[in-house]
């Protein structure tokens, strides 16, 4: 028999352009999952709430447990207006929340927005803390999206998301193995930011700048690029290794943005094995994929042995708000949901805190 959850997702990225909601159908049938979007919305944050979350790395205890509680009321509220707005019956809420640390390598990860915060606001049932568990069992805690990726997108070889961080899943060996490339919307808005945009629209800016081969060295000259699986970033390594280089570099934006993009799709190309002599089909999702220079220098990059491939603007923008819901549905039903081959844990792990209300 068919069984379907609807699950309301939530997701906020590292490049802070707010919150994504999104109303999903989850069918279970024939041994496969189905999804179905029924609605969504992705809440801009104010210059307020975008200043605290940039901030709150520098908090003191105090400070980060009071903003913890109160973005999970505001996140809570926001999903409270959404159910209301659309007149619909969740079975629960799943929330990543908000990274403000993440350096799984002195056992630390920490996503902002309390659960029990969310539920008491929104009324409904919470799924949230997805990586403490997996960390807990030395893992990197990150990436989580692979499961969902193979699960609810299986006709594709690689399923590469360009967010704040490009990261990248795919199948090899009848193992899921999945990890983060570089930093992606964190470097490019960062940029267009710097110039009163919000983001460089269509990538027109990068198109209109020229290479700058010293920075391109720089910023593709760590050591994490070369170094193996399982890895992942955070926003502490993106600053120190990528936005350090970028400032100090003596070139017009254009030509920054320009360069960052060449990096970007450099990066993607190493990371990506040959699994078989046909055509490969990248899904290519987040933020980035609306970057329409980024998408053509990656398709450049990559050659014509690789089918780069953007999905409806709806997949594009809400889908780790889905793969979000879908973990937190597995959570749920008390399914792992987590992979010891990508994150590096000692086993598959079922991760998430539930708050009922």
């Amino acid at each position: 028999m068919d069984t379907s959850y609807h699950v309301i997702g939530l997701m906020s990225g590292t490049s802070l352009d707010g919150l994504d909601i999104a109303y999903f159908r989850l069918t279970y049938t024939n041994e496969n999952w189905i999804y179905k979007i029924l609605h969504t919305n992705t809440l801009t944050y104010s210059d307020i709430l975008i200043e605290s979350l940039r901030d709150a790395e520098t908090y003191n205890a105090l400070e980060l447990i009071r903003l913890h509680h109160s973005y999970g009321k505001y996140i809570g509220q926001q999903v409270q207006r959404f159910v209301q707005q659309h007149e619909i019956r969740p079975d629960f809420v799943a929330s990543h929340g908000h990274t403000i640390f993440h350096q799984p390598e002195k056992h630390v990860s920490f996503q902002l927005g309390d659960g029990a915060y969310i539920a008491a606001n929104a009324c409904l049932p919470v799924v949230c803390d997805f990586r403490t568990l997996d960390i807990a069992l030395g893992g990197q805690g990150a990436p989580l999206v692979p499961i969902g990726d193979a699960l609810l997108f299986p006709e594709y070889d690689y399923c590469i998301n360009l967010g704040g961080i490009a990261n990248v899943s795919f199948s090899q060996n009848d193992k899921r193995l999945a990890f983060d490339i570089c930093a992606c919307n964190m470097l490019l808005n960062t940029l267009a930011n710097s110039v009163g945009n919000a983001y460089d629209n269509n990538g027109e800016m990068a198109r209109s700048g020229s290479l700058q081969p010293d920075l391109l060295q720089q910023l593709n000259a760590p050591v994490y690029f070369t170094a193996p699986a399982p890895k992942s970033l955070g926003k502490e390594w993106v600053l120190e290794h990528s936005l350090e280089a970028i400032a100090a570099h003596k070139s017009s934006i254009p030509d920054k943005l320009h360069t960052t993009c060449h990096h970007i799709a450099f990066q993607i190309k190493q990371a990506l094995p040959k699994l078989h002599e046909r055509q490969h089909r990248v899904l290519l999702t987040g933020g980035g994929a609306f970057n329409l220079y980024l998408v053509e220098l990656l398709q450049e990059y990559l050659g014509e042995q690789y089918s780069v491939e953007v999905p409806e603007p709806e997949v594009v923008s809400f889908k780790e708000a889905l793969i979000f819901a879908f973990l937190g549905l597995l959570r749920w039903r008390g399914e792992h949901n987590c992979l010891r081959s990508v994150t590096g844990a000692s086993q598959d792990n079922i991760g998430g805190s539930i708050y009922l209300c």
